[in-house]
């Protein structure tokens, strides 16, 4: 990997090749969180990113592909910019994290909104009746797609990382709130219209890979916009998936793996190399590799690596072209 020139940084193509994401992703960040080069525009031409710029990019992919969402990965990469390189926050003299907040259930949540706090807490109380009716109202008022970033994925991690800790006696917390947010997404995901009669987006986790809630919240999002789709969940054995792709000819195919050692690049161009369709109009479909197990260099062969759910979508919308 090249390295940054430190007198007159990279570009944003660049920078967006070194981080294995899309320019638009790069772009995006800096308009929805304000993360941007500190360096001003070459002859007034093309924002360049400086070494130290570069450091706090490549952090914040690392956080989102843990599965941390891209808000809060944000808020704590300008944090770490705004002590380590000249902000106007005073380091601790004695150097010690910060550290977590948490709820009053002990919940480490940090900078979350409300929402996500009342969801916590009602899941630790396992009042379902009040974490159904919570989701319902977020996703009504703030739309799938922001109700899963900003209420449900941070919810389900704080609750993840509080089993870690506490050895299994969130077991049954984690099992709930894990239930009604995939059936808060499933019942979102009926209210959109009749889907459209295109090539469908195939959904599926590696084999292997049991983690489905990320992938779910995708497809409710797909159906909620009318993409028409096919979700095979967790688990899929490669020649099922490869019998899957052949049969069904989907347009794009999004492969979903929380670790590393599901994350087969070699299946993942397999399924990229795949043709179908009859002789002369021949097409294969657009892989996503989506998923903390993707983590790493740029994927070879062709593979697409979305940096998130609203990532993902905008590269499905520029296939189907009236996805909003």
């Amino acid at each position: 990997m090249a390295e940054v020139d430190a007198a007159h940084g990279i570009t944003t193509g660049a920078l967006a090749r070194r981080l294995g994401v899309s320019p638009t992703t790069v772009r995006s960040w800096g308009q929805r969180y304000g993360i941007g080069p500190a360096a001003v525009r070459v002859s007034g031409r093309h924002r360049r990113w400086m070494p130290q710029d570069v450091a706090m990019l490549e952090e914040m992919c690392r956080l989102t592909a843990t599965g941390v969402p891209p808000g809060e990965a944000a808020r704590v990469v300008l944090r770490s910019r705004s002590t380590a390189w000249g902000g106007g926050e005073e380091v601790p003299v004695s150097g010690a994290a910060e550290p977590e907040r948490t709820g009053d259930d002990g919940l480490p949540l940090g900078d979350v909104r409300q929402e996500c706090r009342g969801l916590a807490r009602a899941a630790v109380r396992l009042d379902a009746p009040s974490m159904e009716a919570l989701l319902d109202q977020v996703v009504r008022d703030h739309g799938l797609v922001t109700a899963w970033e900003e209420v449900m994925a941070p919810a389900l991690h704080a609750v993840g990382r509080k089993w870690e800790s506490a050895g299994d006696r969130y077991v049954e917390v984690e099992h709930l709130l894990s239930w009604q947010v995939s059936t808060a997404l499933r019942r979102a995901a009926g209210t959109g219209p009749p889907a459209a009669k295109s090539p469908p987006v195939l959904l599926a986790c590696m084999p292997g890979e049991f983690h489905t809630l990320p992938l779910e919240a995708l497809a409710a999002a797909l159906a909620e916009r009318g993409v028409p789709l096919r979700m095979f969940g967790g688990a899929v054995p490669a020649e099922a998936l490869d019998s899957a792709v052949r049969r069904s000819g989907p347009a794009v195919v999004v492969l979903w793996a929380q670790a590393r050692s599901t994350a087969g690049q070699a299946l993942a161009r397999h399924v990229a190399g795949t043709v179908f369709g009859v002789r002369g109009a021949r097409t294969a479909p657009l892989v996503l590799v989506a998923g903390p197990g993707w983590a790493g260099p740029a994927p070879a062969g062709g593979l697409v690596r979305p940096g998130g759910l609203r990532e993902a979508l905008e590269v499905i919308a520029s296939v189907y072209g009236d996805v909003p």
